[in-house]
């Protein structure tokens, strides 16, 4: 498989990955998964797609994300990823679509209105 860059997003963060056969290496942008992300939480939704498909580790990743914050951010390397697992081998796509994986999550933060001191938050009712 050819060193070729995969696109996943979520929120405002984009993520772009390069995946070629290696021995578990896990760079974003330039530092160890376990350096680049503080919490476990945000590892886990990161590999989740390298765990389902029980290949974690068959390959070297090389990520460069950009935007957002740590939630958006390992979102869209997840995201990222399971696309380029996909293209990998199509007998993983059952496995991924049914984690819903191969979804780009498009649920953004709504804007703020005016009149209002945030998107939703009204100014309190008065009957007089």
């Amino acid at each position: 498989m050819a060193q070729k860059n995969y696109v996943g997003r979520r929120k405002t963060s984009t993520a772009r990955l390069y995946i070629q056969p290696g021995n578990g290496d896990f760079i974003v942008n330039n530092r160890e998964l376990d350096d680049y992300f503080a919490t476990q939480a945000t590892r886990n939704v990161v590999s989740l797609p390298l765990e389902v498909t029980e290949l974690v580790d068959n390959f070297d990743i090389k990520v460069t994300v950009r935007g957002g914050g740590t939630t958006g951010q390992s979102g869209a390397i997840q995201h990222a990823l399971a696309r380029a697992l996909d293209e990998h081998d199509e007998e993983l796509h059952g496995v991924l679509k049914e984690r819903g994986l191969l979804t780009r999550d498009d649920r953004m933060v709504e804007r703020k209105k005016y009149g209002q001191p945030k998107a939703r938050k009204k100014g309190q009712f008065s009957k007089r």
